[in-house]
């Protein structure tokens, strides 16, 4: 089914898409068709992305519409599913049926596809982003062929996080293990001189961690702490004060949208990411930038960050500082390397948002700062291209799979292929 497309906006309100149609295909024979009578084309997931990542002035493709053909592989201990699935309705399927994934972003609402092509991530010293559980996928590439490959493959390490650039992905084949318990405790104010001694301390203090601070005052406003079932539990943390009752991130907006805290154990699927999938995520109303920074340089770009709060802080609704594990993926901003993740939730005040962005990136440039595909950043092709020793590799792989660039937009034009 093709319409027109009309008035069509990201989740947060801040992009209008240019694409011409929007198609929501029944059948992967349908969107076939598609893709090969298309000169532009391009696939949107959730809308969650910040920028013009996922537009075209061509088709824009929706995968909603395909059966989410979750289907569990419990010899091999893999899950595959369309690329238009959610990880919500994924991750309730597998804990279902006995199974995990081995982390979730803050949002379930995302598209699993979209969230792989760009590298989206939660948190944890040990867990690597969202991409690196994909053992195999399938592309539609440019003549409407399906290519199917799986992990140690040539080129299937450049071909995850893609960017959209290479096709779209119809199926992805993920990494699954056995269910487990968490319990979620929340603790306020921890003191800046505290985090910074005890950094490593703090972030390998549960499964998964993350800072919550709009980079201000001399405490960090909330610790979230996701401990497996089989970690002991927290009862202190420092010199934070534990939570009473439920919290959100940001300032005035019910915990109740917040997935379950207060140390109660329950399923992965509903403690792993920040948001229940029956609320709206976050605010809403917002922008997003994140950069991703070598575990090396933790401390000091956290005092950078702090030193920048008369610039970054009145535009700010909250930040979040996590840890993701390195990678292989070669457009992955973990590739080579264990990193922290500096992520801004903004006001909805684009122009202001984009006039700080030049100072902020390059107060992080001496940290080699990746910019988050997904989310808002100034940087060009020139800046990116030396943070990613395989950048060379991708291009060469998207101009053979693509050669006439029916996938490649104004954005890829702008951050990968350089025109």
């Amino acid at each position: 089914m093709t319409d027109q497309l009309v008035a069509e906006r990201n989740w947060a309100g801040n992009y209008s898409y240019q694409a011409t149609q929007l198609a929501h295909p029944a059948s992967v024979e349908e969107l076939q068709g598609l893709v090969a009578g298309a000169k532009k084309i391009r696939a949107l997931g959730s809308r969650h992305s910040f920028n013009s990542i996922a537009d075209t002035a061509g088709t824009l493709v929706v995968l909603d519409r395909l059966d989410p053909g979750i289907s569990v592989d419990a010899a091999n201990m893999t899950v595959t599913v369309s690329g238009g699935t959610r990880y919500g309705t994924l991750a309730a399927e597998l804990q279902r049926q006995g199974f995990a994934l081995h982390n979730l972003a803050s949002l379930p609402h995302i598209s699993v596809a979209g969230a792989v092509a760009t590298a989206t991530h939660g948190s944890g010293d040990a867990n690597g982003n969202l991409a690196t559980a994909v053992a195999g996928l399938e592309l539609l590439t440019a003549d409407g062929t399906i290519l199917g490959v799986r992990r140690g493959d040539p080129d299937f390490d450049g071909m995850v996080v893609g960017l959209g650039a290479l096709g779209i992905v119809t199926k992805l084949t993920l990494d699954i293990q056995p269910t487990f318990d968490v319990a979620q405790n929340v603790f306020e104010n921890l003191s800046w001189d505290l985090v910074m001694e005890n950094f490593d301390r703090i972030t390998s203090s549960a499964y998964s961690v993350s800072l919550f601070t709009d980079w201000s005052g001399e405490t960090v406003g909330q610790a979230w702490l996701k401990g497996r079932s089989n970690d002991p539990s927290p009862g202190r943390f420092f010199d934070g004060t534990a939570a009473t009752e439920a919290l959100h991130p940001l300032p005035g907006v019910s915990g109740i949208n917040c997935t379950q805290q207060l140390g109660v154990a329950g399923p992965w699927s509903d403690r792993l990411a920040h948001f229940r999938m029956e609320f709206t995520p976050s605010q809403g109303d917002e922008l997003q930038s994140e950069y991703l920074i070598p575990r090396e340089h933790a401390v000091d770009a956290l005092r950078t960050m702090r030193r920048l709060s008369s610039v970054v802080t009145p535009l700010l609704l909250v930040g979040e500082i996590r840890t993701v594990a390195a990678d292989k993926l070669w457009l992955s901003p973990n590739y080579g390397r264990d990193g922290i993740g500096l992520h801004f939730t903004w006001r909805p005040d684009q122009p202001a948002v984009e006039a700080i962005l030049p100072q902020l990136e390059s107060e992080l440039a001496p940290f080699s700062a990746r910019p988050h595909w997904g989310k808002v950043f100034d940087a060009g092709a020139a800046a990116i291209a030396p943070l990613y020793p395989r950048f060379g590799d991708f291009i060469a792989l998207a101009e053979r799979l693509d050669p006439s660039g029916k996938f490649r937009n104004g954005f890829l034009d702008r951050t990968v292929f350089g025109s």
